[in-house]
């Protein structure tokens, strides 16, 4: 009687088996498209100042949960940092930007001795923070934002020993990040003209380390 009640908790409830919570806390670098910043920024330098790929600093940490042996979910959380800078006889003009993403994460998992690789993807908010300095104006003016994004993801983690594992990972992501505005005013590309738009497609490589909670 005890044996049938056993398998029949681990039938049901087949989590109990498996690592309940993984964490995970890593840097990267992202390389994305943002066209319409692209083209806002090297008309106001008068240079190409971007190009068409430009990278950025991603700090990031998760919060997973196994449901069963080969189906995670988890919250991701992320802040990206980038800048531009170009110097004139009059000062420096400065582009710097800041991105906090969240997003609502699923996986399949598949899992071996000493390792377990992630394939999957979600999606959740993002905001905006810009601040543009002009040369010759002594004034930095901050521009916000909020807009929703999308991740595609592969993870692999290796086991370093007890219950700590070596992470690396690769995103592809689309945010649609908005068009940043200070007090109801947006940055304008005066030239074309129209709303300077945050919207970015990337592609980002990740380092770090995560520990799986038995």
């Amino acid at each position: 009687m005890r044996n049938s009640l056993i398998l029949a908790a681990l039938i049901l409830f087949p989590s109990m088996i498996y690592p309940q919570i993984e964490l995970r806390a890593g840097m990267g670098i992202d390389f994305a498209s943002t066209p319409s910043l692209k083209d806002y920024i090297n008309q106001v330098v008068g240079t190409e100042l971007l190009r068409s790929l430009n990278s950025s600093i991603v700090f990031s940490g998760e919060v997973d949960y196994s449901l069963n042996e080969n189906y995670f979910i988890g919250i991701d959380a992320g802040y990206l940092i980038n800048s531009y800078t170009s110097l004139y006889d009059l000062g420096k003009y400065e582009f710097a930007y800041n991105v906090i993403s969240l997003s609502a994460m699923n996986y399949y998992v598949i899992a071996g001795e000493g390792y377990h690789f992630k394939f999957g993807g979600g999606a959740g908010p993002r905001f905006v923070f810009a601040d543009q300095s002009l040369p010759g104006t002594g004034t930095t003016i901050t521009y916000k934002s909020t807009g929703f994004g999308l991740i595609l993801r592969a993870d692999g983690n290796t086991l370093l020993g007890g219950n700590v594992y070596a992470n690396i990972g690769a995103d592809i992501k689309y945010d649609f990040n908005g068009e940043p505005k200070n007090n109801g005013k947006y940055l304008v590309n005066t030239v074309i003209p129209e709303n300077v738009s945050m919207n970015s497609l990337s592609f980002g490589l990740r380092l770090g380390v995560s520990y799986m909670f038995d």
